[in-house]
């Protein structure tokens, strides 16, 4: 059953928002990551197990090594990992 309210509607709302917004893609994905890991700390969302593995499947394609470039293929797959994430959140 998908988590429902003010609290639940408003963290799937800021997650689109951040992933829509201008800027990097990586950068991005980070800040809506943590977005949901915060509404799962506070309840808002509720975490499932295809959620955790699409988050373990997108912290790959975000990890790169300290002074790496952001982009390519890693902002290719965090675009289409996303996209999956978000159809989850709304089953969250």
């Amino acid at each position: 059953m998908a988590s429902s309210g003010p609290r639940a509607d408003a963290a799937r709302a800021e997650f689109r928002e951040l992933l829509a917004q201008k800027g990097h893609t990586i950068d991005n994905t980070r800040q809506a990551v943590a977005l949901l890991e915060s509404a799962f700390a506070d309840g808002s969302l509720e975490r499932t197990e295809a959620i955790d593995q699409t988050l373990a499947d997108l912290r790959v394609a975000l990890d790169q090594s300290e002074g790496e470039k952001l982009g390519g293929k890693s902002a290719e797959a965090a675009r289409f990992i996303t996209r999956r994430l978000d159809q989850l959140i709304d089953d969250a």
